[in-house]
């Protein structure tokens, strides 16, 4: 048997420098009063931070795959993977720009020596303007099995929670397609992992009646026409913690659900028992309340001793 550990995390806006060559003309205007002050000593104290706990995964052989949002392009993506190489994995890179109007990406760090990267899909919800986006990476491991993977990064609550739903909605929607998708190209017995930022928490519209999420492993063994996933997070969310923090108030917005073929009794790939959590490492906790203890930027409350607004969330799969 082998075992994979798996990881998400929402970096909190890890930018390139201010002044990088790599941003696009359009994105450095509307970034310029944001990232002032974010110079490349600033961006290095960053990764460095983010190092730390990434490395500490794993007990502490850092992630066989990191899923992450918030980034902004592939440079800095290297960058963070190079700060992992004390751990001596072979890892790749998997990533793909998106037109956000703030630049935030969808990506992975994966062992090479594990897994093998396949076909890419990416897909960027659109309101007036292109938002956050799904990306796909049909991924084997050594032995051969598919692990579909599909990161997200849904529309943020900015504007209000209900002013905003429509747009998680059809994100949730446009996954459920893509599942349907997955499932009549690779066969229904197919592992997908999906996992992400949904800026919606387990109960909401936009998981349970669009991207059609449940608790309940039997609908999901069962459902055809309009095939379900299984919710991971249900337990977590039991336990009053979030992976955010809203007015001191935990919200569960990171989550990972699963398709039928990973609960399935004698599936190829299954998720191990109590695995899934969320990582808090005391040097990330801050305050009465213990949120997430932020990084922040020059431009608005910088903390070089900080991390990011999200705590990661891990799971371990096992391939039978």
């Amino acid at each position: 048997m082998e075992e994979y550990y798996i990881a998400w995390w929402n970096l909190e806006n890890l930018f390139d420098v201010e002044n990088s060559t790599e941003r696009p003309d359009w994105l450095q205007k509307n970034l310029k009063k944001e990232l002032s002050g974010w110079n490349q000593g600033i961006l290095n104290k960053k990764i460095e931070q983010l190092s730390s706990i990434i490395k500490q995964m794993n007990k502490p052989k850092g992630p066989d795959l990191l899923g992450v949002c918030e980034v902004e392009n592939k440079p800095v993506m290297q960058q963070l993977m190079d700060s992992l190489q004390p751990l001596g994995r072979n890892y790749g890179i998997a990533h793909h720009d998106t037109l956000d109007e703030r630049g935030i990406d969808v990506g992975y760090i994966y062992d090479q020596d594990k897994f093998e990267a396949g076909d890419q899909f990416s897909h960027i919800i659109l309101k007036r303007t292109a938002t956050r986006d799904l990306f796909q990476v049909n991924f084997k491991t050594k032995s051969g099995t598919d692990l579909i993977i599909v990161g997200n990064h849904w529309p943020s609550r900015t504007s209000g929670e209900w002013e905003t739903e429509p747009y998680r909605i059809l994100a949730g929607e446009t996954l459920s397609y893509w599942h349907k998708r997955i499932l009549e190209e690779k066969g229904d017995d197919v592992a997908i992992l999906i996992m992400g930022d949904f800026n919606d928490e387990p109960p909401s519209r936009s998981i349970t009646q669009y991207a059609l999420s449940t608790s309940c492993k039997m609908k999901v063994k069962k459902s055809t026409k309009a095939p379900r996933l299984f919710n991971l997070m249900w337990t977590e969310m039991g336990k009053g913690v979030g992976t955010l923090y809203y007015d001191n108030f935990p919200l569960l917005f990171d989550q990972f659900l699963v398709s039928k073929g990973m609960v399935k009794v004698g599936s190829p790939i299954q998720i191990k028992s109590d695995s899934v959590k969320i990582e808090r490492f005391p040097e990330m906790i801050s305050g009465t309340y213990e949120v997430p203890k932020r990084f922040g930027r020059p431009s608005s409350k910088l903390d070089t001793k900080g991390f990011s607004d999200h705590f990661p969330i891990s799971l371990v799969l096992e391939e039978i």
